[in-house]
């Protein structure tokens, strides 16, 4: 089954995307399938929680996973952090997350 993801890139330009909820993909996974931002620009790490290359601001009201302490430690010292700032990597994509809405941080 697909969803559907709204994805501000960092341009501003929004993206309407079906992203499948049975492959494991996460959400960075999904914004580079798309090649929504330049390559190179994100998921650097590879979806470790090392980097914060796939920071996104969640602008909707969904019930995401916990933040792990890696992502946590990651956030403290990422550049243009917000309250709703997540690591796309770290967001799974599951079915219950249909219609999110984010924004793609700034590249640091």
């Amino acid at each position: 089954m697909d969803i559907t993801l709204k994805i501000t890139d960092r341009e501003g330009v929004l993206h309407e995307v079906l992203a499948p909820t049975d492959m494991a993909m996460n959400l960075m996974e999904v914004i580079r399938s798309y090649e929504l931002a330049p390559e190179g620009t994100i998921g650097i790490c590879g979806g470790m929680a090392m980097c914060a290359s796939c920071q996104c601001y969640v602008n909707s009201e969904h019930e995401l996973p916990e933040m792990t302490d890696d992502e946590d430690l990651m956030l403290s010292e990422a550049f243009y952090v917000e309250d709703n700032s997540r690591l796309g990597c770290q967001i799974p994509i599951k079915k219950e997350l249909n219609g999110l809405e984010i924004e793609l941080a700034p590249e640091s």
